[in-house]
Order: C-alpha cells, then structure tokens, then sequence
C-alpha cells in the first residue's frame, strides 16, 4: 500500500517537474514550483479521497477540480492593455485533474492526458517559432525633438496600432509615445532596426 502511494508521488512529481521547468524556462507567470505543488496537492487529495469514500469519492474530488480552478484565474494577468496568462491558467487546472488521475490510480487516462499537454505547449512553440500567429507588443519611443505622430505611425507601415500613451515636452524637446502594435514576432526585429535607423529616436522600449 505504502508503495504504491509512493510510486504515485514520484509519477506526478516528475510529470509537474518537467513541465514546470519547461514553463520557467520560458518564462511564463508560472513557474514549476505552483504546478509541483498543485498537482502533488491534487494527487494527495485524490487518494485522501478514496480513503474517505471509497465507494464514492467523485463529491470530493470534483470539488477538488473546482477550487483550483479559482488558482488558475490568480495566474492571468492584467495590464492596462491586455490580460495574458491563459495557458498557465488552463495548465493549472488540467495539472491539477491529472494530479487526481494519479492518485487514484487511472495512470492511462493522466498519460494520455499528460501528452496531449505537451503536444499542445510544443505545437505553439514550435508555431511562434516560425512566426505564425499576431502578438500584441507593447513599444514605447522617446524622441530627440518634437516629431509629429503621422511621422511615427511610418514606421509601423500598416500594422494595426492602438496609442495608449503621449507626452510631450516642449522645453526638453522630447516626446514619450506609447503604442499597442499587432504584428507576428518575426516582425520585431524589423520595427527594431527600423527605430534604430532614425536619427529623431533617443530610445526605445519593445514589451
């Protein structure tokens, strides 16, 4: 008995582990500590489960699923332009479930699950390689003298931008511009050498 829940807490741990470190490393809001730590909650709660109702832990454990969804919402985040972080969200919560899975020992449902993950996170990484897809980048320009805006929407061509912020210097001769700009993120290096080849840019910020 002993042994088998421990074989359980090595699979989940180095499930979570993995993928964790994979999450970090790419820096996402959520790193591999919260989904080690979900998902070896989950898989503890999933056997607790079976031990307190064996004939029916599904009151517990959907209850389980439910209150980690609320985790899963603290992971967005939300700037003054745009909310992010839906896939640590949703990464959460499916690493919570697969957690269960393990821990009341459906090993072929949480391995089947634990792949599709996967298949998920590498297809889009392998996509945003290639530039598929439109960002939103948050690009803040501070020029040397006072330049008009039609001026610097030039350099975005006809890309879909969006100002959210301007201020203007008049004795310092400076303009602080910032621009939410949709564009793949092959474009970036692109709208860079652009900045850099302006004479009227002191610098420049690409979030």
């Amino acid at each position: 008995m002993v042994s088998a829940i421990i074989l359980k807490f090595l699979v989940i741990f180095l499930m979570s582990f993995l993928f964790g470190v994979e999450r970090q490393v790419s820096k996402k809001p959520v790193g591999f500590g919260t989904f080690v730590f979900v998902s070896v909650g989950s898989c503890a709660l999933g056997i607790a489960a079976l031990e307190i109702a064996p004939t029916n832990p599904l009151p517990l454990l959907s209850a389980i699923v439910t209150g980690i969804g609320f985790l899963g919402a603290g992971a967005l985040i939300k700037s003054t332009d745009k909310i992010y972080g839906f896939t640590s969200a949703a990464s959460i919560w499916v690493f919570s479930i697969i957690g269960l899975l393990v821990g009341i020992g459906d090993y072929n449902t949480s391995l089947i699950t634990y792949a599709i993950v996967w298949i998920v996170i590498l297809t889009d990484k392998y996509l945003e390689s290639m530039g598929s897809g439109t960002y939103n980048k948050k690009i803040t320009i501070e020029t040397k003298s006072i330049v008009d805006k039609t001026k610097i929407l030039e350099i975005f061509g006809k890309r879909k931008v969006r100002m959210i912020y301007l201020s203007t210097n008049r004795d310092k001769k400076r303009t602080i511009v910032t621009y939410i700009v949709s564009l793949p993120r092959k474009e970036i290096k692109e709208i860079s050498d652009k900045l850099i080849g302006k004479k009227w840019v002191h610098s420049f910020v690409i979030e």
